[in-house]
């Protein structure tokens, strides 16, 4: 017997209203001239969830454009993978950073 989810309907619903109403930021990399490449694009495949031909495309258009959109995502969320990522980059001393805009 398959194991059930155990939560009532209306919880449930309040939650993705909750998700709903909250807005959604665009998360945008900088580029530095001192994290490597190889380093920004681990960071995107295991905090943002790209897969590596996403991460590597979005790390050149950084690396070149000086900027680039990474993904978006809920307020909330946005902000927490951004300082995930950038606590991730200063635990290695690489001044990697990230932005966030309203959608």
């Amino acid at each position: 017997m398959a194991a059930q989810t155990l939560i009532a309907p209306e919880i449930r619903e309040e939650t993705d209203q909750a998700e709903a109403i909250e807005p959604l930021y665009r998360v945008l990399i900088h580029n530095d001239e001192v994290t490597p490449y190889d380093f920004v694009i681990l960071i995107l495949q295991k905090i943002f969830q790209l897969t590596s031909m996403e991460a590597e495309h979005v790390t050149f258009v950084a690396h070149t454009a000086g900027i680039a959109y990474v993904a978006t995502l809920p307020q909330a969320e946005a902000e927490s993978r951004v300082g995930k990522a950038q606590f991730a980059a200063s635990l290695e001393g690489y001044p990697l950073s990230f932005t966030i805009e309203p959608e």
